[in-house]
């Protein structure tokens, strides 16, 4: 338990770096309108940059700005936030509000408040709208976006201009500058991670470049399509065949591992975001940041969306606590407050004032891109119920499908079946 703070008490369940996990701060279910209970995932990777001195700073100014109000707030790291919390709600001890990567599940429980019922009109309006439809299930907003990410392609300037290569615009530019940097003993032309940490990640990145994706024009999935096929095909033949992705194969590598060998100046490009950038350029990497190259198959002038991910805010209904909830989120996503948490980890803000805010006080191209990117990306089907385990399923077979000797069309069969019996 940490010491009190203005009138907040601030608990925090930490990374297991930073020692063992601290789970005070139980509660009934039911709330007394006076203490709100917020847990949350832990964005820092060790003491010097946990997420608990912006929740202080940030419970301390609310409740000093609400006498008699305090806050609770428990951490956990991202491996574990989505468990612990669903173990809460299970025994009946749900938190207020939870900070994590999911919310559908809670909502078609009928567990959670929507936007509607706590904010003002004009904070829920301000929410950058494919962040909204991302959180909406049945045109009411469940899932609160807090801070999101968009992709962008990354490219090392000073490999290329050894490798005598061009930023890649399409598909077929891509494989020709990897096919440069290759000659150019560039260890990894263009790193694939389609890990099971993240594959779905960079998969999605690449089927959104094709007029593909996950979700169905109509609700549910549409992992097989024709469009999904051709792209992992391409890379297949393109990529992976002819060597242009590296030493390891596609489906083992990771992303932390693909961005650590980035940051050493082994990667010609990859799919990154704004954290990562940060980093290269403190390490002294000249990074060059591109729109992902699209397909031959596209209309001309078609420009798809980029992929983009969000994390979510939720409140949990309890007796009596509606009213704090609300006062507390108005506060959380004011623009002072909702950017300097996306400041602190090179994030981006998930409205629309924020943003505006943001752009104010960047005059990077880099940064303007990420911004601009997110207002029109696409974002993982997470109002599908069901997506926390399909998501679990894409990451670790699709990787697969861009083995030499794999059948994509096989591989995205085989994934759509599981996700199919999962949805019934």
């Amino acid at each position: 338990m940490r010491p009190r703070l203005f009138g907040a008490t601030a608990c925090v369940a930490a990374l297991g770096l930073l020692g063992p996990l601290v789970t005070a701060c139980g509660s009934s279910a039911e709330s007394d309108g006076t203490t709100l209970r917020l847990v949350a995932a832990e964005y820092g990777s060790g003491p010097a940059n946990s997420s608990q001195a912006y929740w202080d700073k940030l419970t301390a100014a609310f409740t000093a700005a609400h006498p008699g109000k305090e806050v609770e707030v428990t951490l956990y790291p991202w491996d574990d936030v989505d468990r612990e919390v669903t173990r809460m709600v299970e025994e009946g001890k749900a938190p207020d509000v939870a900070l994590m990567g999911a919310y559908s599940d809670f909502a078609a429980q009928g567990r959670l408040y929507t936007a509607g019922e706590l904010l003002s009109i004009r904070t829920e309006a301000n929410f950058l709208p494919p962040l909204a439809e991302a959180g909406s299930i049945d045109n009411a907003l469940y899932g609160l976006p807090f801070v999101a990410s968009s992709r962008l392609l990354f490219y090392n300037e000073e490999l290329f201009d050894k490798a005598g290569a061009k930023p890649p615009r399409t598909w077929a530019d891509l494989k020709e500058a990897a096919g440069e940097l290759k000659k150019a003993d560039v260890p990894y032309p263009y790193a694939l991670p389609l890990g099971p940490e993240e594959a779905h990640a960079e998969a999605l990145i690449w089927l959104l470049s094709n007029g593909g994706g996950y979700a169905g024009s109509y609700g549910g999935y549409s992992i097989a399509s024709e469009e999904n096929t051709q792209t992992l095909r391409w890379i297949r033949d393109n990529l992976v065949k002819p060597g242009l992705t590296g030493p390891v194969p596609p489906g083992e590598l990771n992303r932390k591992d693909a961005f650590a060998a980035f940051l050493r100046g082994q990667v010609g490009m990859l799919n990154g975001y704004p954290s990562l950038l940060e980093e290269a350029r403190a390490k002294g990497i000249k990074v060059g940041t591109l729109s992902m190259p699209v397909s031959g198959t596209l209309e001309e002038g078609q420009v798809p969306p980029a992929a983009g991910v969000a994390d979510w805010m939720m409140a949990f209904k309890r007796d009596g606590n509606r009213e704090l909830v609300g006062s507390f989120l108005e506060f959380v996503y004011e623009d002072k407050n909702l950017n300097e948490f996306a400041d602190r980890y090179d994030l981006l803000p998930s409205t629309v004032s924020a943003n505006q805010a943001s752009r104010g006080t960047t005059t990077d191209a880099g940064d303007t891109q990420f911004l601009d990117a997110l207002r029109g990306a696409e974002l993982y089907p997470v109002n599908e119920p069901s997506w926390l385990q399909v998501s679990d399923t894409v990451k670790r077979n699709i990787g697969k499908a861009v083995a030499p000797d794999a059948d994509p069309k096989v591989v995205l069969e085989d994934i759509a079946g599981d996700v199919e019996d999962m949805t019934k």
